[in-house]
């Protein structure tokens, strides 16, 4: 498994955990559709939450969330919608989860919550 993809790994267990830790019931993690993969799918108070985590160990390439251009907001907005069909999920929504780990400190975590709001 090369660099890039272990830290993915990690930055989505770290999202999972913050996610818990704030109420929510994790339901899936790295859910396929044919519109691309969902990181985590979570609950909370009966909204389904589709989260998109985007991690960084260094600024060189941005901050996390500067990778959620429109076009990848817009993928995440039509996965999602493809797994609330298949599962008559009628209240949902998009959110991101930026962390940035710089080495030896504790990871930064931001939540934004619906980030494909202004795409309907």
């Amino acid at each position: 498994m090369n660099h890039n993809r272990r830290i993915g790994q990690w930055g989505e267990q770290v999202a999972a955990t913050y996610l818990a830790q704030k109420g929510y019931h994790v339901l899936e993690r790295n859910v396929r559709t044919p519109y691309g993969e969902i990181d985590v799918v979570a609950e909370i108070e009966g909204m389904i939450v589709f989260v998109e985590v985007k991690t960084r160990t260094s600024r060189l390439f941005g901050l996390p969330e500067e990778a959620l251009t429109p076009k990848k907001r817009k993928r995440m907005a039509t996965a999602a919608a493809h797994y609330a069909a298949l599962h008559n999920i009628e209240t949902w929504q998009c959110d991101a989860i930026a962390i940035e780990a710089m080495p030896g400190s504790k990871p930064q975590i931001e939540h934004f919550e619906n980030v494909t709001a202004d795409l309907t």
